[in-house]
């Protein structure tokens, strides 16, 4: 029996490749699915079954695709409906898999078809679950995602959350090994572990939502307080992953299209398309396209594409580290933006040398922000509301990169004014749009809040943030 988990870090997400005697199961795929048919095969093997834990709403799985390329059987939990084949499984139904058996355990309340799948070794002894997102490390799955479809308040959902908990994982032995399809920095939940496995034990030791003495009541409102509206586009990946969607393999081939410079130029005037420039921060501020927004590989890129832009439909050209034009349409894609009409054929280099128009982003250093009378600055703080709350510049203003549209009117018009996030990612995303909306007065700080306290720039005092 091979177990491999398949960590991706952007998405934190967990897919799950399980083989015995030549039989394989994948559980929650990515979009490219290429890697798991590559393993198989080198294995001797054949994928069986792709075990679909719920409809995601965070990624586009692979299932679809997955299960044309091999033939293999897509398996959902109780009540989910598809619009292509899959097999709808009864709770506690048994998957044979080479010498061992794969059981579903249906856990409605994250979604109403949310399902675990426990695996039992050769000998029928269990031995690990896989628990999507029903049960993350250090929290469980947010209940306000499938109100819509379930008809059903959040604290309804989370009832029966606390029920699925309760009564079909509560009871497993503590030497199971959990598999989550979910880890730290997930906006699937609030307050995940950065370890990506675990016991169940230890679990029900360090969990707060597994507390054996918590009440119904008390668990519903500890699981719905504090929760974040989730992205713009939870929805419409949960409707590709329902629906089915285009060959990944077609997206590649189409946003790789490289542009020349001219006709770059031309497609971006012609089409209402966004120009989304995925280089380093320290690149973007240097020099950029005009009216282009950042949001690049090197961070949190799929989640902050979601948060920002929304509507999966958009049309986006690309501006791409060399060696990096079809990773960036890959990880678009898993997210379910598909609409990329190509890239400019030798990066934001080939525009300069073509003469064209160029902006840069006005920055500073953290040291020379120092320096500066700071308690007489407009400062804005683009961080989270919790991590502004747990510490931050004692006469700075919050407005959180998420919702960043809804702060336009806070920032001066013509005074300048500076931001900063945590590390200097976020900052230079928000700079981006900010100019993008004709805010060009703006200064970036360059190193964000980690370098102030390092440079012992006076703060407010520390608090330990909140479980969101």
């Amino acid at each position: 029996m091979k177990i491999k988990q398949i960590y991706t870090g952007c998405l934190a997400q967990g897919a799950y490749y399980i083989e015995s005697e030549g039989e394989v199961a994948i559980i929650d795929p990515l979009r490219e699915v290429q890697s798991y048919i590559d393993k198989a095969n080198k294995n001797n093997a054949k994928i069986k079954y792709i075990f679909e834990t719920h409809f995601h709403a965070d990624f586009v799985s692979g299932h679809v695709t997955l299960a044309k390329e091999t033939g293999a059987t897509i398996v959902y939990g109780p009540s989910a409906e598809t619009n292509f084949d899959a097999y709808i499984a009864k709770n506690n139904e048994v998957f044979k898999l080479g010498d061992i058996t794969i059981e579903l355990l249906h856990t409605p309340g994250h979604t109403m078809e949310s399902s675990c799948y426990l695996l039992k070794d050769e000998n029928g002894k269990n031995n690990s679950l896989f628990t999507g997102d029903t049960l993350f490390l250090g929290d469980v799955g947010r209940p306000d995602l499938a109100q819509k479809s379930a008809s059903m308040t959040q604290e309804e959902l989370a009832g029966l959350l606390y029920e699925s908990l309760q009564n079909k994982i509560m009871p497993l032995e503590n030497h199971i090994t959990v598999y989550p399809a979910h880890g730290a920095g997930s906006a699937c939940g609030k307050n995940m572990m950065k370890e990506t496995v675990d016991s169940l034990g230890n679990q029900k030791k360090v969990n707060y939502a597994l507390r054996s003495d918590m009440t119904k009541e008390e668990f519903i409102k500890e699981v719905t307080d504090g929760l974040l509206p989730p992205p713009k586009y939870f929805p419409l990946n949960v409707r590709m992953n329902k629906e089915g969607y285009e060959d990944i393999k077609n997206i590649i081939k189409k946003g790789t299209k490289e542009l020349s410079p001219d006709e770059f130029e031309t497609v971006a005037n012609n089409t209402n398309a966004i120009i989304l420039d995925v280089r380093s921060e320290d690149e973007f501020i240097k020099g950029h396209i005009p009216q282009s927004i950042f949001i690049g590989l090197n961070g949190d890129f799929a989640p902050w594409v979601g948060a920002l832009i929304s509507d999966i439909k958009q049309s986006i050209l690309l501006v791409t580290p060399e060696g990096k034009e079809e990773e960036a349409v890959i990880r678009l894609a898993r997210v379910g933006f598909d609409n990329t009409l190509g890239l400019i054929k030798g990066g934001f280099e080939a525009w300069k040398k073509a003469g064209k128009e160029y902006d840069k982003v006005n920055s500073i250093s953290a040291e020379e922000f120092k320096n500066l009378k700071i308690n007489q600055l407009p400062i804005f703080d683009v961080r989270k509301e919790t991590e502004y709350n747990s510490e931050h510049l004692i006469n700075s203003l919050n407005t959180p990169l998420a919702e960043l549209n809804d702060h336009l009117e806070t920032y001066p018009d013509k005074e300048a004014f500076y931001l900063h996030c945590l590390g200097g990612y976020r900052s230079v995303i928000a700079s981006s749009i900010l100019k993008m909306r004709g805010k060009h007065n703006l200064i970036n700080i360059e190193g964000g809040f980690e370098v102030f306290k390092e440079l012992e720039i006076s703060t407010t005092e520390s608090t330990c943030p909140s479980k969101q």
